[in-house]
């Protein structure tokens, strides 16, 4: 028997073979690169709306603390109509601004990472009552006043403290 056709058998079989083996290293190899890559845009969607949220955390907050500065400056308005009137158009836009932080700190509690989200609620727990109390310096409580430049006081390094863990939180990704 001729040797030829048993060494084109051969070297066909390991061609067949060797085919086999290059085109599952192939698939492997592209499966893995798909994984990869879905993992990569996974991640980019995430920080993205990690970043957002923070973002519309830090936005509200800023917001509110501009509308705190405001207050003093309306408590002393001489007339007490204009004084009532300023003390109550601040009062509800405190109200709505704070609407929308509360919605905010919701999605970073939904976002994470845990450390970021107690430190939105921190934040949120820090933000004053301002309801009451404006509505009593609109009636010429003075005490009310003082009551609430004390509770802002703890706002500001809660705020801090926020935009902080929110930095890490968005540089360790």
């Amino acid at each position: 028997m001729d040797n030829t056709l048993w060494v084109a058998a051969l070297t066909a079989g390991t061609a067949v073979l060797a085919s086999w083996v290059t085109s599952r290293g192939n698939a492997n190899a592209a499966r893995l690169q798909a994984e990869a890559t879905t993992e990569s845009h996974r991640l980019a969607r995430q920080r993205e709306a990690r970043r957002a949220a923070y973002a519309a955390v830090i936005d509200k907050a800023v917001a509110i603390g501009e509308l705190y500065w405001k207050i003093p400056e309306a408590a002393h308005i001489a007339d007490p109509d204009s004084r009532r009137a300023e003390l109550l158009r601040l009062r509800e836009q405190i109200r709505d601004v704070y609407a929308s932080l509360l919605r905010c700190v919701q999605v970073v509690t939904l976002e994470g990472p845990d450390d970021v989200a107690e430190a939105a609620a921190a934040l949120d727990k820090a933000t004053p009552s301002t309801a009451r109390l404006m509505r009593a310096m609109a009636d010429g409580d003075t005490a009310a006043e003082e009551l609430l430049t004390e509770e802002t006081r703890a706002y500001w390094p809660a705020m801090t403290e926020f935009i902080e863990r929110a930095s890490r939180a968005v540089r360790a990704m």
